[in-house]
């Protein structure tokens, strides 16, 4: 009974980024006053985001060498997704934010799905850098309205929560399964290669 428990677990937090609603650009959710609960529930709107977002704590778990390694990338994500966010909401123009968006899935699952093993600033750096690319994408919808601040500090607590989901994930499978992982990692590749047709 606790095996099919266990099991059951695992497989609903690693589908988890196919239940969500499809999300490019912009998510169809009046912003007209932000607020905590509205940041909060933003990375949730999109299977883009989400499964970025998953995925970064399944790899980081995946290819640990131990526990003091499990942080770095989740750490790395969450803070350019703060300096990303402050960018859109600023109103820079960035360019192509979706298409690094839909590279990141691709660069993501291909990082689960091999658990590649980097160094720790080396594995922060990259998720980071398109760890921009989806704050600033959450910043210019939630631009111009009030409570932003809050909206934010919602949406990057969300994102730690969802780091933490795939890390628990990733290492209850690191001994349990090698097939599931790399499932869920293609899947995602081949999900942010379908986005980066979309929008080529």
């Amino acid at each position: 009974m606790r095996l099919l428990s266990r099991s059951t677990f695992l497989a609903l937090i690693v589908a988890l980024p196919l239940a969500a609603a499809a999300h490019v650009g912009a998510d169809g959710v009046a912003h007209h006053t932000a607020g905590f609960t509205q940041g909060f529930l933003h990375p949730f709107t999109g299977i883009d985001h989400l499964a970025a977002m998953v995925g970064v704590g399944l790899w980081s778990a995946l290819a640990a060498r131990g526990a003091r390694d499990l942080l770095w990338a989740p750490l790395g994500f969450a803070a350019m997704l703060l300096v990303g966010a402050v960018t859109g909401l600023a109103g820079v123009q960035v360019p192509a934010v979706e298409p690094m968006i839909a590279a990141s899935l691709l660069v993501v699952g291909l990082l689960v799905a091999t658990r590649l093993r980097l160094p720790g600033p080396v594995a922060a750096a990259v998720v980071g850098a398109f760890a921009v690319f989806h704050g600033v994408a959450h910043g210019y919808e939630l631009s111009g309205e009030t409570g932003a601040g809050a909206a934010v500090f919602g949406m990057v607590l969300a994102t730690a929560l969802l780091h933490i989901a795939g890390i628990t994930a990733g290492w209850l499978l690191r001994q349990r399964s090698t097939l599931l992982p790399r499932i869920a990692g293609a899947a995602v590749a081949l999900f942010g290669v379908a986005l980066l047709a979309q929008v080529a």
